[in-house]
């Protein structure tokens, strides 16, 4: 899987003119399932994302993570983070087909919920217009395979 976590103040996504997910501070991720991924992946990228201390303590350093700041996830789906840019058009065979991205995606924001936080996302295969108001900026890259 791979995972690009931006910290934010707030975020939404929308589609066909309609806001479907909508979340204060927290984190927007924006995730992607490879064909090799498994449910264990998905649950191990929830834990890490979800135990990220990356919030500012009293002291101006990244000590917080987001339980301890009350803060949200909205989940994306994002299949492109998987192109091949070898070319000027990029291809996107190396990211899982439907059958399997579908559910490790849902499972993904599943633990996240297990665990105690509030989840909104995208709609899988949408066409979605996200906006995000960055906080820092903050940006993380996670590859399951790395």
């Amino acid at each position: 899987m791979k995972a690009v976590v931006t910290r934010v103040r707030s975020a939404s996504v929308e589609i066909n003119g309609k806001i479907n997910g909508n979340i204060n501070q927290g984190y927007l991720v924006l995730l992607a399932v490879g064909p090799n991924d498994t449910e264990e992946t998905a649950t191990k990228l929830a834990d890490k994302i979800c135990n990220l201390r990356i919030f500012e303590d009293e002291n101006g350093k990244m000590n917080r993570s987001l339980e301890q700041v009350g803060g949200s996830l909205l989940v994306v789906s994002q299949f492109t983070l998987y192109a091949d840019t070898s070319s000027r058009r990029p291809g996107f065979t190396g990211a899982a087909k439907p059958d399997l991205a579908i559910p490790l995606y849902e499972k993904f924001m599943a633990h996240c919920r297990d665990r105690g936080f509030p989840v909104q996302h995208g709609e899988f295969g949408a066409d979605m217009q996200v906006s995000s108001v960055n906080d820092g900026p903050v940006t993380i890259l996670f590859d399951t395979e790395q």
